[in-house]
């Protein structure tokens, strides 16, 4: 930690913390206390590089730590990120979402913040996150970094100081209580903790805080825990420091942001904790900000409401929590499940993002776990999900068919290095030791492997993720005819005049479908596999056929000449 300039010292270490602790010890402590950086930062436009709609494209979800790893320390890095574009672009990806990138006091982790404005340092630079932007917009990807806007750190310098001080500056940034407020719980925990604890415990691991001095008594609120105390952002000088924050990140040319749990932004009462009206206006403000630069883009994590959060007057777009599971359940041969994949998107928005596994485990586990590793019911939910509206995200090391780790704690099975290679040691990740066992599988869970065979999990991904693409009606159009028939689930989706026709036979045997609704003799053209045979309509526009079974069907409906 640097030192504090002295004037930024005595804000943060105020006049109740120097009477509490006498005036040597207040020299020690003090001289530990980092600048938080409030400056104001006023927008900077400038046209962005990349093409129109490119967040219509499938996303990977990037864990930086996990993913590749540059100089040998066994640790991720953004200039292992870069060494890897290519091989994203030759898969076909158009955005990253990368995992928290800032400062964090739990590093692995990353959504405890130490500093809102800088780049964790295992990563890298501030210089090295410009490469990493300047090399993607090269390649036409686009970048959204995780924004956690709901709570800092327990060791953010604000909260630091304000621990510490009552009349600290940054006392009024977070949320507190004198004495323990009654009747709160949040996911069977009680969210108020007291200054004075010592130590708490994160994970398995003793965290040990400075002790509050004499006169400090009080809790302050965590949703997540103790370290992580949440922002009060009724304050306007909170949300003014975070809109800038957003703002910095944006005149260097990030893309745009995932918005964490903004569900939590502001809590009314131990029975009024989640989705309060005042977090959805305070969403679109975000919203507002973010989307007045140049094709950026947002989405929103809220769990509770996803819907509500893909509208335009809230956060524009936000994951599918609670549909996610379908995509899974159709493809072990779920009927009902197979019916509200073929349904939902009738009324769903069509801004919602869809994915099978993300770095949560409440989420799922991975892929290849969720379905013991059967490699046609692994292909049958990734279609379901990259083939559908919305934005889809792919978990790194989902497209190789990645497992879990197994006999780690909490979310760290499914946040292993990436398999690049069948190396049983490094796995490509790492000339080092890497910082987390490898998954198993790696002999051929790997890209190495995968790249190189017609039939891999990743050449399927690859020829999905391709459809996409090319497709302005898959990855944009209306969503229409969406039904079940059985096992089998199909859509038609339209865009200008290409008009498209998807079918995914869940089931373990051969199945008849009946297409409906197409143009009196129209040609269904193969465009996945790309070796059928070609279909014709009859006279009244109606189609009827056989699908082989875990099978998907992709053809372009071209209308009978007059």
């Amino acid at each position: 930690m640097s030192r504090l300039p002295t004037p930024l010292r005595r804000q943060a270490c105020g006049p109740h913390t120097a009477a509490a602790l006498g005036a040597a010890l207040l020299a020690s402590a003090c001289a530990l206390v980092p600048a938080v950086d409030t400056s104001p930062v006023e927008a900077r436009q400038r046209p962005s590089p990349l093409p129109e709609g490119w967040h219509h494209g499938a996303f990977m979800e990037i864990f930086v730590r996990a993913y590749q790893d540059s100089d040998g320390d066994g640790i991720g890095d953004l200039r292992g990120l870069v060494s890897r574009l290519d091989d994203l672009q030759e898969l076909g990806i158009r955005g990253l979402w990368l995992m928290p990138v800032t400062r964090s006091s739990d590093r692995d982790h990353g959504y405890a913040t130490t500093d809102f404005r800088d780049i964790e340092p295992d990563y890298g630079t501030l210089s090295d996150m410009d490469v990493l932007l300047r090399e993607a917009h090269r390649r036409g990807i686009g970048v959204i970094v995780d924004y956690v806007i709901n709570h800092a750190s327990a060791e953010h310098p604000a909260f630091v100081s304000a621990r510490r001080d009552p009349g600290s500056p940054y006392r009024h940034w977070f949320v507190w209580s004198d004495g323990a407020p009654a009747g709160w719980d949040i996911w069977g925990k009680y969210p108020w903790y007291h200054t004075a604890s010592e130590p708490w415990r994160w994970k398995g691991e003793v965290k040990h805080m400075p002790l509050a001095p004499p006169g400090s008594r009080g809790f302050y609120f965590g949703t997540f825990g103790p370290h992580m105390p949440d922002f009060d952002l009724r304050q306007p000088q909170v949300l003014g420091y975070h809109l800038d924050s957003l703002r910095f990140w944006l005149n260097r040319g990030l893309d745009g942001f995932r918005l964490d749990a903004v569900p939590h932004m502001i809590e009314n009462s131990a029975r009024d904790w989640n989705d309060q009206p005042e977090s959805r206006r305070l969403t679109r403000q975000l919203q507002d900000l973010i989307k007045g630069y140049d094709k950026r883009w947002v989405v929103c994590e809220a769990t509770a409401s996803p819907a509500d959060y893909a509208r335009p007057e809230v956060c524009g777009a936000g994951f599918a929590f609670g549909h996610v599971q379908q995509y899974v359940e159709a493809a072990r041969g779920k009927a009902e499940s197979v019916k509200q994949v073929a349904e939902y998107f009738l009324s769903a928005p069509h801004t919602l993002a869809t994915f099978v596994s993300n770095h949560d485990i409440f989420a799922g586990r991975r892929l290849w776990d969720q379905l013991d590793g059967d490699v046609a019911r692994y292909k049958l939910a990734a279609a379901g999900y990259l083939l559908q509206p919305g934005t889809p995200f792919v978990y790194y090391g989902e497209e190789v068919g990645q497992p879990g780790i197994p006999g780690l704690l909490g979310d760290q099975p499914i946040r292993g290095p990436m398999s690049w290679s069948p190396d049983p040691r490094r796995g490509g990740f790492t000339t080092g030791t890497p910082f987390r066992p490898l998954a198993p599988e790696i002999a051929r869970n790997n890209f190495e492997v995968q790249r190189g065979d017609p039939q891999s999990i990743r050449s399927f991904y690859k020829a999905m993720i391709g459809l996409r693409n090319a497709h302005p009606s898959i990855a944009r159009g209306s969503y229409e005819q969406g039904q079940a028939q059985g096992l089998v689930a199909s859509w038609q989706r339209r865009h200008g005049e290409e008009h498209t026709v998807t079918a995914l036979n869940y089931g373990n045997s051969p199945a008849p479908l009946a297409v409906p609704a197409l143009p009196p003799r129209a040609r269904l053209v193969p465009l996945y596999p790309r070796d059928a045979a070609a279909l014709q309509a009859d006279a009244q526009g109606r189609l009827e056929l056989q699908l082989a079974p875990q099978s998907v069907r992709v053809w372009r409906v071209q209308a009978s000449a007059k």
